[in-house]
């Protein structure tokens, strides 16, 4: 059993940065897969970034390459997510999320995460 916990979302202006937290409790993460999804109200969840479980690789949405950074610290259970340069269309709940399976690799479909956190709001304004 995992429980993860998402953390540092709120409002920003438009070229803004926030950096969000997932921490986990319950189970180490340290050979899992975690992804960063969003979804804004009306929209399908989509991905956003993953990280495979020792960090050796990552993968962005094309929308956000550039801009965010995903990594993690396994001492601390924690995975982030870094962004920066922030657009109004980065509105969204963003949450993380487990591999179903090993994490050697580095997955980008929902389907391929079963534990998920209950999210965090993320605003920027114009």
């Amino acid at each position: 059993q995992v429980q993860l916990v998402e953390s540092g979302g709120g409002l920003v202006q438009a070229g803004g940065s926030l950096r969000l937290s997932c921490a986990a409790s319950g189970r180490t993460l340290n050979m899992y897969s975690m992804g960063w999804f969003r979804q804004a109200p009306g929209k399908e969840r989509e991905f956003v970034a993953c990280i495979n479980w020792n960090g050796a690789s990552t993968s962005y949405a094309d929308s956000v390459k550039g801009r965010f950074t995903i990594s993690r610290d396994n001492a601390k259970n924690t995975v982030y997510l870094q962004m920066n340069s922030l657009k109004p269309e980065d509105t969204a709940v963003y949450y993380c999320a487990k591999s179903r399976l090993y994490g050697s690799t580095c997955y980008r479909a929902i389907g391929d995460f079963g534990y998920w956190g209950q999210g965090t709001q993320v605003t920027v304004s114009s």
